[in-house]
């Protein structure tokens, strides 16, 4: 017997390796140092920092994964696992640095792993960030052949005193919610759920615009470092900003509220996308479950001081990104959790 009859084609993995070469290295930004293959990954801190604060952030893709894999579409999901945790970090006000990735798999499979590892080098470009490692492991006999499992990891960067924490949030300031590609990465064990009541396959069109289902659940998750970087390059004061994840509003907007403080949300203020109506019709999911596990339309939140909404919508829309004025935020009992109001349940 030999590596291969067991499962483990090492031949395959080095022509893996080579394919990706290229995408990898076109992320590498100039503090990076050395090249692909060795054993860690190097990288120096941008010139003129004087109190950097590194900031870090893993996630994975979910099991968005499944719908993937069984639909071929494997270059969307790289961008959605840098696009979890990069949306996350920037929420700091930090600039992200580099980028890991772990994939494990029964059975090496190099054209659909070189398209996720294509789509994590995207993610990272648009990011701004290097791609600089990562891991696949083939695991014959603990994961099914052909199928495949995503994790990442972030690090990025601020100066101590341009750290954005949510404790400069004060009572009127102003939530700004930016809009979403559609599900993101978040809810898919209820969207397969769904999507089995239904019976919908590839087929499938809803909305008036008759739309194809199975390639709006797909659509890569919406990266916002690139707006966040425009905003503070512009000069925009920025109290906090929140990524909404697993858990919608309610669950994330007060992850970035100080104590004494809640949002108060106005649901109509902005357009819900037909792919989450389709969503609640097709699976019947109650208005409040339907809050707190989906994002809505709007995957990421700007807290900004009253009166500079109007600056802040301009360079949303001149960054290509929708944005809508949500919310306000309220005093609240300083021994109260900070909550989100105005939405069901």
């Amino acid at each position: 017997m030999d590596y291969k009859s067991a499962g483990v084609d090492v031949e395959a993995g080095r022509a893996f390796v080579q394919r990706i070469k290229a995408s990898v290295e076109a992320t590498h930004r100039p503090e990076v140092v050395g090249g692909l293959g060795g054993f860690g990954g190097l990288m120096r801190l941008p010139a003129g920092l004087r109190k950097p604060l590194l900031v870090s952030g893993t996630d994975g893709v979910g099991t968005k994964l499944e719908l993937a894999q069984e639909h071929n579409s494997h270059h969307g999901v790289g961008i959605d696992l840098v696009a979890m945790c990069v949306n996350d970090v920037i929420t700091s006000g930090a600039a992200p640095l580099f980028f890991l990735d772990y994939m494990a798999t029964g059975a090496l499979t190099p054209t659909a792993m070189a398209e996720v590892v294509e789509g994590i080098a995207d993610g990272c470009r648009q990011s701004g960030c290097a791609l600089l490692g990562g891991e696949t492991a083939e695991m014959p006999g603990f994961y099914p052949a052909g199928r495949y499992d995503l994790a990442g990891f972030c690090v990025a960067v601020v100066e101590e005193d341009d750290l954005i924490d949510g404790q400069q949030i004060r009572p009127d300031d102003v939530v700004i919610g930016v809009g979403s590609s559609g599900v993101h990465s978040n809810g898919f064990s209820l969207v397969r759920k769904v999507l089995e009541r239904s019976n919908a396959d590839t087929a499938t069109r809803y909305d008036n615009d008759q739309r194809p289902l199975i390639k709006d659940l797909l659509a890569p998750t919406t990266l916002y470092a690139g707006l966040v970087q425009a905003l503070l390059s512009h000069g925009t004061t920025l109290h906090g900003m929140a990524h909404i994840t697993g858990g919608g509003l309610p669950e994330n907007l007060p992850r970035c509220l100080p104590a004494g403080t809640s949002a108060r949300i106005d649901a109509d203020s902005w357009p819900r996308p037909p792919l989450f109506s389709w969503l609640q019709s097709a699976g019947d999911i109650p208005e409040r479950d339907l809050w707190h596990t989906f994002n809505l339309g709007v995957g990421f939140c700007l807290v900004v001081p009253a009166g500079s909404e109007g600056d802040v919508l301009r360079l949303c829309h001149q960054q290509q990104h929708d944005a809508w004025v949500i919310g306000t935020v309220v005093s609240a009992d300083s021994e109260a959790s900070p909550t989100v109001h105005g939405l069901p349940g």
